[in-house]
């Protein structure tokens, strides 16, 4: 029997051994020119070609080694345990617009459910014209089409819902009300499924907004968090405690961002590509600010104060510079590459990157500094607003 990879990640650029994806479902067909803007989707992607690039990218990363896990596979077996599926119902339910008569209803229905249907409507949801006879009033005063059980269109980005800092693997609490059943559904898979059983979890989905497209591993005990609408400060402080009474980090850069849609998190304007390099949007590279928190002998927090990021995490990481590999050829081609989610590559290992094909420039840039760029094809898959590391969980990655 072959081993399996133990649990933990302690870089963005070690070798990547197991890494955890969601391939799209009916969560995204369930996306309309009504409900995309509330469920975070720029546009209605073509879920068909979306499925077929995300294959694409799963083979990718087994063609290099890496075993890959499925997100709504794991949920499906977690589903198997009775305990597990009164948490995921419990849960779900607890939705004030439903009203006792409908969510008794609704408990009902679940519980009559095999794990691979209930899985099902935990991420694609429920409408309302597809139940009946629920003697609800909330059920007769909804349009046939409403929603009754959101689905979940961003489990594509499984970066967000949980990030693995060492050996310990962080629950996120997620900002947006569209998407904070996700952590539930990701929190249940870490609490039951067997292949996870003993593993240690910190932070949580009840805990202050932590999203962990915003918590980046520079190197051996340095953490880098992106703090602003998604991650906030309390979010912030409570991962560097915790990282520090566990002994998972010396130190976290705290990084205030300026958030819009293109920069929803910090790796949406850098990520690692090699243990001394990362690719970054230009436009913001030089004026990135840092705070760097560590704690005293008496585990008080010691925050230092600001300066800028690069210098920080040099410093932090104990080298001399950050080598920066720019995002685009110009400010404009920049911006561009910078939307369509060029600088959020997925390291395989040190200098290998999986990027999307289309951002032609920065991937040139990339291959002149050294890199080796696996380009994979985004047109549907980036509709969501993100590239290959959102869309992926690393679970276990070699040490340097």
């Amino acid at each position: 029997m072959t081993e399996l990879p133990a649990p933990g990640v302690r870089s963005e650029v070690g070798r990547l051994r197991t890494v955890m994806l969601h391939r799209p479902g009916n969560e995204l067909r369930r996306l309309t020119p009504r409900n995309n803007d509330a469920l975070l989707f720029d546009g209605l992607p073509w879920v068909d070609r979306a499925q077929a690039e995300h294959d694409a990218f799963a083979d990718a990363l087994r063609g290099r080694g890496v075993e890959v896990l499925y997100l709504s596979e794991l949920l499906t077996e977690t589903l198997h345990d009775p305990e597990a599926r009164q948490v995921a119902i419990d849960h779900t339910m607890t939705d004030l617009r439903l009203g006792d008569t409908l969510r008794r209803y609704l408990v009902d229905l679940a519980a009559d459910q095999g794990p691979d249907e209930l899985a099902e409507i935990m991420m694609a949801g429920l409408r309302n014209d597809e139940i009946s006879n629920t003697g609800s009033l909330v059920a007769a005063l909804h349009a046939p089409d409403d929603f009754l059980i959101d689905p979940l269109p961003n489990l594509l980005f499984t970066r967000d819902s949980s990030v693995w800092v060492g050996d310990h693997v962080t629950i996120t609490a997620l900002a947006m009300p569209a998407r904070r059943r996700e952590t539930q559904l990701t929190e249940l898979i870490y609490q039951f499924h067997p292949r996870f059983r003993g593993v240690d979890r910190i932070h949580g989905w009840d805990k202050e907004f932590l999203e962990g497209g915003d918590v980046l591993a520079l190197g051996e005990g340095v953490l880098a968090v992106g703090v602003g609408e998604r991650t906030r400060p309390a979010g912030a402080e409570r991962l560097a405690r915790t990282a520090f009474v566990e002994g998972l980090a010396h130190t976290v850069l705290a990084v205030p961002i300026d958030q819009d849609r293109a920069t929803m998190h910090l790796d949406t304007i850098c990520t690692m590509v090699d243990r001394d390099a990362m690719v970054m949007y230009p436009n913001v590279a030089h004026r990135l600010g840092a705070v760097t928190i560590k704690s005293d002998e008496d585990g008080d927090l010691v925050i230092e104060p600001m300066e800028p990021f690069l210098d920080a995490a040099a410093r932090a990481m104990g080298i001399d510079r950050l080598r920066l590999i720019d995002t685009g050829l110009d400010p404009v081609t920049a911006e561009r590459e910078q939307w369509d989610d060029g600088n959020n590559t997925l390291a395989i290992e040190p200098r290998v990157a999986i990027a999307y094909e289309r951002n032609v420039e920065t991937n040139e840039r990339l291959a002149a500094a050294g890199i080796e760029v696996i380009a994979i094809s985004g047109s549907e898959l980036g509709s969501g607003r993100g590239g290959p590391r959102c869309m992926s969980c690393p679970i276990s990655r070699d040490s340097l």
